[in-house]
């Protein structure tokens, strides 16, 4: 007798075919069959009417130490993902993370990868995660913030590097707006690229510029992955900025361009017109060189020469010119006592009639780490780059906790809901291939993100009808509709809706 069988649902294979009408036969924890009349089974769950999906893939993820809080965190699940790809925008939590503070303002202990690895797999995942070795963290750990790297200090992050594939790390992200990564060129990061290629694994990235001058910063992704031959994701993928709204043609063509080519490449993308970061992604990314912003943002005169930089726009301004402060919204700050009267407004806000940018330096140097959300993009731009095929979903969620973006809680949803059914983007086969197969490829995740025999029964059962996300980005923790039934290798750990309590997720190693 097998273990379960999930009866009756229009099942979709992740891999773009039309649903069919069939049942899920489930034992020790993978898919044995897929058709009719398969036998009697320990517990039968009726989804007549419902979506029989493989569970999602979120493509970008950062939970990277969501196992480690007290309590488990069912936000994803709830959402229908079983597997999260961790350590994007080249900030991994390992190995010796410690250089990373001053941006995130997280202290962490000095792991190598694999400790780090181990430690979120003692601590008890509640979804399954993988997670990238971070350029940005790589190059911490061996150079602090200073832009140069001394003799011998690329081959030092190369060892590490290989250390962390040789752990299980699934690829190698960079975040190329954020120091220190924005202080490395094309030709450090090929090298890099180069080990992950050893490894068989991908180089993920996000653009050194995703603005005006994404064009270029795209053009830079792609000769790295074609020099170092390695699969490419790039990640949340975007027009930035009012003066380059309906630029997403251009973007598109070239990812085209690129993989008619011979470079293997995707993307990822959240259903937002904002984005979420560190509040000091507003200034020239040089304003963080050597860790000291709070003594720079200290003199009148650095305020008023990062002020022209940013300005002037361009790679290197930072994001001051891609919205206005009525567009960013303070999420998180914890340097200043009047926290509870600057968390939850915007910038045009807080400056109440003053000058926006010296608002914005004072908040920066009271806290390096501070967060916002930030509107950015057009709504034409985000539906053109959603309906084509190279392009899956990645949430690029943060911790589940406080004012976070609404994606946190909401991204898969949303996307089906307000983009598939309702807007009809893409249809039903599709939609669900972008939220599977096409990022479980990219990251060698075999046996996920496809539904048959031998896949491993990470299964998510949901309503056509009412699948959805009410949250907003004053309220965004709001619980997911329509996502009925969340199976990990065979448990039930969603039912009718609830989380089941248990952390059934596991480590996936490369």
């Amino acid at each position: 007798m097998i273990d379960l069988v999930v009866r009756g649902g229009t099942v979709h294979d992740g891999l773009g075919s039309p649903g069919v009408t069939a049942d899920v036969a489930v034992d020790g924890g993978r898919v044995v069959a897929v058709g009719r009349d398969l036998g009697a089974a320990r517990r039968v769950l009726d989804v007549t009417g419902l979506i029989v999906a493989p569970g999602f893939v979120d493509a970008h993820a950062h939970s990277d130490l969501v196992p480690l809080m007290p309590d488990a965190q069912p936000f994803k699940l709830l959402q229908g993902v079983t597997t999260e790809i961790n350590g994007n925008c080249g900030y991994s939590y390992a190995p010796d993370a410690t250089r990373v503070e001053e941006l995130t303002g997280v202290s962490v202990p000095d792991w190598t990868f694999a400790a780090y690895l181990s430690a979120i797999s003692e601590a008890g995942p509640t979804n399954h995660m993988a997670t990238l070795v971070g350029h940005s963290t790589l190059r911490g750990a061996v150079a602090g913030f200073r832009p140069e790297l001394a003799p011998g200090e690329l081959a030092r992050m190369c060892e590490l590097a290989a250390e962390a594939f040789e752990a299980g790390a699934c690829g190698l992200s960079s975040g190329l707006i954020y120091p220190p990564g924005s202080f490395g060129d094309t030709d450090e990061l090929v090298e890099l690229a180069r080990v992950a290629h050893r490894y068989g694994v991908p180089y993920t990235t996000h653009l050194r510029d995703e603005g005006s001058a994404v064009g270029r910063a795209l053009d830079e992704a792609i000769e790295i992955a074609r020099r170092a031959r390695v699969r490419l994701q790039v990640s949340h993928c975007k027009v930035a900025g009012r003066p380059n709204h309906g630029r997403a043609g251009m973007l598109l063509a070239k990812l085209r361009e690129a993989r008619v080519s011979g470079v293997d490449v995707r993307g990822d993308q959240y259903p937002y017109t904002a984005g979420s970061t560190v509040l000091a992604a507003l200034l020239p990314p040089s304003a963080l060189a050597g860790g000291g912003v709070r003594d720079l943002l200290g003199s009148p005169a650095e305020r008023a020469r990062l002020r022209a930089l940013a300005e002037a726009g361009g790679t290197g301004a930072g994001l001051w010119q891609d919205t206005t402060p009525a567009g960013v919204l303070v999420t998180s700050h914890t340097g200043d006592s009047r926290g509870d009267q600057i968390v939850g407004f915007t910038l045009a806000d807080l400056a109440a009639g003053g000058d926006p940018w010296e608002t914005l330096c004072d908040l920066v140097a009271a806290d390096p780490a501070a967060q916002m959300v930030i509107e950015m993009m057009a709504e034409e731009d985000v539906v053109e780059i959603m309906a084509d095929p190279l392009i899956g979903i990645g949430s690029d969620n943060g911790p589940p906790t406080g004012l976070e973006h609404p994606r946190t809680w909401g991204c898969f949803p949303r996307f089906l809901g307000a983009y598939v059914r309702e807007r009809q983007v893409v249809g039903w086969p599709e939609a669900i291939r972008k939220a599977t197969s096409a990022t479980a490829d990219q990251f060698g995740l075999r046996g996920r993100g496809w539904l048959g025999p031998g896949a491993y029964a990470d299964v998510c059962v949901f309503d056509p009808a009412e699948v959805g996300h009410a949250g907003t980005y004053a309220a965004p923790a709001a619980t997911p509709s329509g996502i009925v039934h969340v199976l990990l290798e065979g448990h039930v750990v969603v039912e009718s809706g609830q989380f089941a309590g248990e952390r059934r997720g596991r480590v996936l190693r490369a």
